[in-house]
């Protein structure tokens, strides 16, 4: 019994040890497994072998562009080519956003693609008028209502085509082109990144005569046409000033809007559209209308 008694007291002792051991095991190393099967979740979703009781430290997923302080994170454009050829269906746009406060553009979409210029040539032949001292009225109304009479006189007493060659030589124009029938002004070939050139011009040189007009374009140009479509429509109250053009009698129809928008005219838009003839004004106006919406985003 002495024998038995001693092995057995020797049994309790030993048991009561290991179970110290295995309480202060748990006690201390329970957050370990968890920290591995995280570990091993982010690292793979391929089959891991069982974790060591010591886990080695894991890295954390590359995230360096956006934690590094230094460097602004990446975005993706709002606006790109395909999304606004979507809303042309069966036609072509151009659109350029440039901010004069940043000094670059902000959204550059074809711009050196040509166009028929329908009424943007108006412009030019503002400035031809201007500069020979022609009436400052005359040449405020045909840019506010668009005045295609004004703009013929206009055109044959100041120089016909050459009011194009001059002044694209001038600006700059690199993708600006007289018409080849010299009657018809509408005709003359432009881009929108060139429009944006003119538009630099005037605001450089302080061409109140002429920006007065942009910003008291009627709602109605002369031959009755509603001009509103494109920057007016999609400025939501901020204040505006515009040039815009149409044209009919094709196998397509055009319709630009171009202009400033914004406090002290800080953004200069240009957008420029060519729509298959079946699609009516009312259709197209709003096309335009929903692509300046969607590059002031």
């Amino acid at each position: 019994m002495r024998k038995l008694s001693g092995i057995f007291l020797v049994g309790l002792c030993l048991g009561a040890i290991g179970a110290v051991a295995v309480t202060a095991s748990h006690g201390t190393s329970a957050p370990e497994p968890i920290t591995v099967a995280e570990a091993a979740t982010m690292k793979t979703d391929s089959p891991s072998t069982a974790p060591s009781t010591t886990p080695t430290p894991t890295p954390p997923p590359e995230t360096a562009p956006a934690s590094d302080p230094g460097k602004a994170p990446e975005k993706k454009p709002a606006v790109d080519a395909a999304g606004l050829d979507r809303l042309v269906r069966g036609g072509n746009v151009s659109a350029v956003v440039f901010d004069r406060q940043g000094g670059a553009a902000t959204v550059s979409v074809h711009a050196d693609r040509g166009y028929t210029s329908a009424s943007i040539v108006k412009l030019l032949i503002a400035l031809q008028v201007l500069e020979r001292n022609g009436p400052a009225a005359d040449v405020q109304r045909m840019l506010a209502r668009s005045d295609d009479e004004l703009a013929s006189r206009f055109w044959m007493s100041y120089g016909g085509t050459s009011i194009v060659t001059r002044w694209a030589a001038k600006l700059g124009l690199t993708g600006t082109r007289a018409p080849t029938d010299p009657g018809r002004w509408g005709d003359t070939r432009i881009t929108a990144s060139d429009v944006v050139r003119i538009y630099q011009y005037l605001l450089d040189h302080k061409s109140s005569t002429i920006m007065k007009a942009l910003r008291d374009a009627t709602e109605r140009g002369s031959d009755g046409f509603r001009q509103y479509f494109g920057i007016p429509d999609a400025a939501a109250g901020r204040p505006w000033a515009v040039k815009q053009g149409w044209s009919c009698c094709g196998p397509t129809r055009m319709l630009h809007t171009s202009g400033v928008l914004g406090e002290d005219s800080r953004y200069i838009v240009v957008v420029l559209t060519e729509h298959p003839a079946k699609v009516d004004y009312a259709t197209a106006s709003k096309r335009v209308t929903d692509i300046v919406s969607t590059l002031l985003g």
